[in-house]
């Protein structure tokens, strides 16, 4: 049986306080096994946290983005190493808003996404459309050039240990989600462009859908063939409501 995934990306949200109470608070609802796996994002001062508390659990911890550069005069930035330092697994790349508000391009992402494999990270490979876009019919021609663009640089042996996340930029934080099958005719249409290149990794690559997932709509959302569970944003600040879209396919 394929394996959900339900990943949690804090953004710039919380406290230090509020970051132990959310992390305690799901601890303490997965205690059981399940087909389900989970991962949280938190903000970069607060992945000690994370690391105190998570270690030895089923739930796993990223970073919300990284700089390729391994060490430098580059202030403000944290490298690949700096994250392990912190025992993280994952790490983010080409999420919307660092392509929209800090103007990564595509190949910013695509170098991004080396170094994190590089360094033996897990990239969750961010993708997806505007609303102009998929109003103009762009929606496959968009999400197909931010897919080439790492395949180009990473191969599709890159892939292996990778995950993609498509989260339609107009389903963010707005409270629109993409139907269930919109997300998954985009769904598909990923699974196709990495089945083009190597089944097999097409195959084992979870991708992810990110837009406003609740627990009213996970269960549906997650049961299309092509959707293996959720990059969720406002939902998993609260302990209830992330619960509650992991418990929905548990």
């Amino acid at each position: 049986m394929r394996r959900i995934l339900v990943a949690g990306n804090w953004k710039m949200h919380g406290s230090r306080a509020m970051v132990k109470e959310l992390l305690n608070g799901l601890l303490a609802g997965t205690r059981n096994a399940s087909e389900v796996d989970m991962a949280v994002f938190p903000p970069f001062p607060y992945l000690s946290e994370a690391q105190t508390l998570l270690a030895g659990t089923s739930i796993t911890w990223g970073a919300q983005t990284l700089n390729p550069i391994a060490q430098g005069a580059h202030t403000g930035e944290v490298s690949a190493g700096m994250l392990l330092d912190f025992g993280c697994s994952h790490v983010l790349v080409g999420h919307s808003e660092r392509r929209t508000i800090y103007g990564e391009s595509d190949e910013d992402v695509a170098v991004r996404f080396e170094a994190a494999l590089a360094a033996g990270l897990e990239p969750v490979l961010c993708v997806g459309e505007t609303l102009q876009e998929r109003e103009n019919g762009e929606t496959e021609s968009v999400v197909d050039r931010q897919i080439s663009a790492v395949l180009k640089r990473s191969g599709i042996g890159g892939f292996e240990r990778a995950i993609v996340a498509y989260e339609p930029v107009w389903a963010i934080g707005t409270g629109e989600t993409a139907s269930p099958g919109q997300a998954q005719a985009v769904h598909a249409f990923i699974r196709h462009k990495f089945v083009s290149q190597d089944d097999i990794i097409a195959g084992q690559l979870r991708i992810l859908y990110g837009g406003s997932v609740n627990g009213s709509n996970a269960a549906d959302l997650f049961a299309r063939e092509d959707i293996d569970g959720g990059l969720v944003g406002g939902a998993s600040l609260k302990v209830e409501d992330f619960l509650a879209i992991r418990n929905a396919v548990a």
